[in-house]
């Protein structure tokens, strides 16, 4: 997650105004091209001259490397989901975002979809991504079915498959830490059976979901004060010494976004933490799209979380808490997993600061100092807003992104690429002129069917399709490929000036 920590991105990026209200919006104007910051025109030509002109086949192995698919078997088994498209495309080396996508299996059954926007590394968005759906489960299932878990564990008998997991072969499956990671969760079941209540059907998904994101966020911290109370204090560092990208202190002290959701029996749940987003097609009966949020952005251009971060402190850090448009002037997002060092105490903190010099080279250099104004900690939340949306015949497909997708487009941009990719518009009918239309007109028109119809068929995957488009927009609903070439070679160090990581995934929810 680019500009997230630390002194401001220099990042060229368009800046578009948040709506914050859940309806649809009009189609924005097109966006003017892309201006290059100035100052890098001599190490734009260089990159050129190096990495010499794109082909299409190139262009097409990179963008399709990290995409998949996945179809549902009609019926009741798929709860009103026929499939999704998924795909990736890194800015930072190595990629901050994650995604995950499984289907539940014990009764009644559902599927869960996910996006993972980190900063300050990718250690705390790859651990969240393999242990959060884990939580999920465990706060849905009834006491029953915990007992027989619990049971199973306990004398070593055949635990029954609880997800399905959807992934693509690149995607990140650790190994360590997995003995630390199943205690907490096994603490955590046991904790609920020793409650002794199943939830209410009503609101049962949204408690769970809630209850998932804390639990887990809470375990990732205690996780990472046990690991720093049994390891060694070092006076420099020892390469690769307990601090491999799944180590505890490591994914806490990193962080991450995260929006979830959740489809059973045709009722869908959205859990947000951050600035991702879920953003709804919708399709009237006379064809035309709408692109409807179901999701609120968890930072500064949100009153109601500016309003939330300053109740929570005293008046006297009213200044401070949040400047420039940050959280302590450092963190974008105001609710996330992981980031202890705007969550734990000052005192806790310097411990690390001053006597693991080995942990602190290890972590991205944003997280090696206490913020400044740093007084009535915690400031940053792990609570997660649930929205509930009952799946009309009209909802046809739901776009789950982090915020690389939405700072270069408009939601109701990404809502008609989509239908128009879904829907093959490329079939249009012949072309008629007005008497009235221009040839500048005439021509405008004809490079946007010409552009509407190559995209389209360059892509099966709708992921993709958007990922181009972000990319490589010509202004006239058409790619550049030149355009696309040129952004898709810049080298990592120079990409994170332009843009973020971008994880998609385009959930079909009824036939078009």
């Amino acid at each position: 997650m680019l500009g997230r920590t630390g002194t401001f991105s220099k990042r060229c990026r368009f800046k578009i105004q948040q709506h914050r209200s859940l309806p649809s919006s009009p189609i924005l104007p097109k966006l003017p091209g892309m201006q290059f910051p100035a100052g890098t025109g001599s190490r734009w030509s260089q990159v050129r001259q190096e990495a010499g002109p794109m082909s299409s086949a190139q262009i097409n192995r990179i963008l399709k490397a990290n995409e998949y698919s996945h179809t549902f078997p009609k019926g009741p088994a798929s709860h009103g989901v026929l499939g999704f498209h998924s795909n990736m495309l890194p800015s930072n080396n190595p990629c901050e975002d994650s995604r995950s996508s499984a289907t539940f299996l014990p009764a009644p059954g559902g599927t869960l979809f996910a996006v993972f926007d980190g900063h300050a590394g990718p250690a705390c968005a790859q651990a969240i991504s393999q242990r959060l759906f884990y939580y999920i489960t465990m706060a849905m299932l009834p006491l029953r079915m915990l007992e027989e878990l619990d049971s199973a564990v306990e004398n070593e008998r055949a635990v029954p498959q609880l997800l399905e997991w959807h992934k693509h072969p690149q995607d990140h499956s650790f190994h360590d830490g997995g003995s630390i990671s199943f205690h907490s969760l096994r603490n955590f079941w046991q904790e609920r059976l020793e409650d002794g209540e199943d939830q209410e059907d009503e609101g049962k998904v949204t408690s769970a979901l809630v209850n998932a994101f804390r639990r887990l966020d809470y375990d990732l911290s205690v996780e990472a004060q046990v690991h720093l109370s049994l390891s060694s204090p070092r006076r420099v560092s020892v390469p690769g010494e307990g601090l491999s990208l799944s180590s505890p202190l490591r994914v806490a002290l990193s962080g991450s976004t995260a929006c979830v959701v959740h489809i059973s029996g045709g009722v869908l749940h959205v859990a947000n933490l951050g600035d991702s987003r879920a953003v709804l097609g919708v399709q009237d009966e006379e064809g035309r799209w709408s692109a409807v949020s179901l999701t609120n952005d968890h930072n500064a251009q949100n009153p109601d979380e500016l309003q939330r971060i300053l109740e929570e402190h005293p008046p006297s850090e009213s200044r401070t808490v949040i400047r420039h448009d940050r959280l302590l002037g450092l963190l974008l997002p105001f609710r996330a997993f992981g980031d202890v060092r705007f969550k734990w105490s000052a005192e806790m903190l310097r411990q690390v600061y001053e006597s693991r010099p080995d942990v602190l080279s290890a972590v991205d250099d944003a997280v090696r100092t206490l913020p400044q104004h740093y007084m009535t900690p915690p400031y940053l939340s792990a609570l997660p807003e649930v929205t509930r949306h009952q799946i009309r015949p009209t909802d046809k497909f739901l776009v789950l992104a982090t915020d690389g997708l939405w700072e270069l487009m408009h939601r109701q941009t990404v809502i008609q690429l989509v239908a128009e990719q879904l829907t093959g518009l490329q079939q249009q009918r012949p072309l008629v002129p007005s008497e009235d239309m221009t040839l500048g007109s005439l021509q405008r028109l004809l490079l946007e069917r010409k552009g509407k119809v190559l995209s389209v068929l360059e892509d099966q995957n709708a992921a993709t399709h958007l990922l181009r488009h972000s990319l490589g927009d010509d202004g006239y609903g058409g790619v550049s490929p030149n355009r696309l070439a040129k952004m898709l070679s810049l080298p990592s160090e120079l990409a994170r000036r332009y843009r973020d990581d971008i994880t998609i995934t385009v959930i079909h929810l009824n036939e078009l």
